[in-house]
């Protein structure tokens, strides 16, 4: 399957969860947020939100500072 995450092209086997792909990518999921083709999925949908071929996916991480 192909995806495009924040901008680069990737493959991996079969769909997943957007939940099992921010695990897989080794991303702590309470630190970032997520838009799959234009729309934002609430870390709490991510589980259920499937990730379908050529979905474009933005993961945007927090950083702190002052």
């Amino acid at each position: 399957m192909r995806l495009i995450i924040n901008g680069k092209t990737i493959e991996r086997p079969g769909p997943c969860s957007l939940e099992a792909l921010l695990r897989e990518l080794k991303l702590m999921a309470d630190r970032v947020a997520t838009v799959v083709n234009d729309d934002v999925v609430p870390s709490k949908l991510r589980a259920a939100h499937q990730v379908q071929e050529g979905d474009r996916i933005e993961i945007l991480t927090f950083a702190g500072g002052g």
